[in-house]
């Protein structure tokens, strides 16, 4: 993929009516929410932050990709879970009010934590001499896409809540819809270079999608947490913030190969993260719904 008006303009503003959606369904109670539900907040963020690079760097070096591939799934890794989660977490059930928690905080998390783990990516797979780091303007430019469509819609919802939950659904599923068109028109315009990696990252793509996926609903059922919330935990870190990753890789990086691991990555995730709703969803509630 190739910087252009798609990825210097179009993803930012695809990522920013996201983040406005996002805004919108938030209070500053779900920010205090992290004290009530202290045992799956820190759960679903210590296996985003601290188990899934792990994943993906063994698989990077179990598939041996090449290095540029390896640090595009690394910065896949990194970035925080996907808006689209509170959708897949509401089809299949589980506790939404988690995700919208577990993605406002992961949102603020990243910005300490990907450009961390993007630099040691970079230095271990690229070598010292090639060690890129971000630019100090560009990280701000992410923090800004991040953080400014959520206040506003935060502001938004707190003077106008009627106008706010009107407009929240409307604004989640145009988020979702330009997400996926700028997805297909990017896998349009790269078929060529799509179809050249797919041999080498699409399986490695697929296992670390299930596996995130796996690891998100089974770590917290280890630990006894309700149903609901593995559910939960297990959308909010099985879908990635594609959208972030491919814009870092591309405006930030300014390298297209390692953006081809998010975009492959965001095609695959729509399928996998809804046939694990349909089963969630189907499968009926125990007890008081706990379990």
């Amino acid at each position: 993929m190739q910087s252009s008006m798609l990825t210097s303009l179009l993803l930012p503003l695809a990522l920013g009516v996201i983040m406005l959606g996002l805004g919108l369904g938030l209070t500053l109670a779900d920010f205090r929410r992290v004290a009530r539900y202290p045992r799956a907040v820190l759960t679903g963020l210590f296996l985003q932050t601290a188990v899934l690079p792990w994943v993906a760097l063994g698989l990077a070096l179990l598939f041996k990709l090449p290095p540029e591939l390896a640090v595009g799934l690394m910065l896949l890794a990194a970035s925080p879970g996907g808006a689209t989660a509170n959708i897949y977490s509401h089809l299949a059930r589980g506790d939404v009010a988690l995700n919208i928690t577990l993605t406002a905080v992961n949102s603020v998390l990243c910005l300490l934590t990907l450009p961390v783990i993007l630099n040691l990516s970079l230095e271990l797979f690229l070598g010292s001499g090639q060690y890129v780091p971000p630019p100090v303007q560009k990280i701000i430019e992410v923090a800004v896409i991040i953080l400014l469509p959520v206040a506003f819609g935060m502001l938004v919802r707190a003077r106008a809540p009627t106008f706010a939950s009107r407009m929240e659904k409307p604004i989640r599923l145009l988020s979702v819809l330009v997400l996926v068109l700028l997805i297909v028109v990017a896998v349009v315009k790269e078929w060529s270079t799509l179809l050249q990696f797919f041999a080498s990252i699409g399986i490695v793509c697929l296992l670390f999608n299930l596996a995130s996926m796996a690891t998100g609903y089974a770590a917290p059922r280890a630990l006894r947490l309700p149903r609901r919330q593995a559910i939960a935990v297990a959308m909010e870190i099985g879908i990635h913030n594609g959208t972030l990753a491919i814009f870092i890789a591309l405006n930030v990086l300014q390298n297209a190969t390692m953006s081809i691991p998010a975009a492959v990555y965001s095609l695959l995730m729509f399928f996998t993260a809804a046939v694990f709703a349909w089963f969630a969803a189907r499968r009926p509630e125990q007890g008081n719904g706990s379990d």
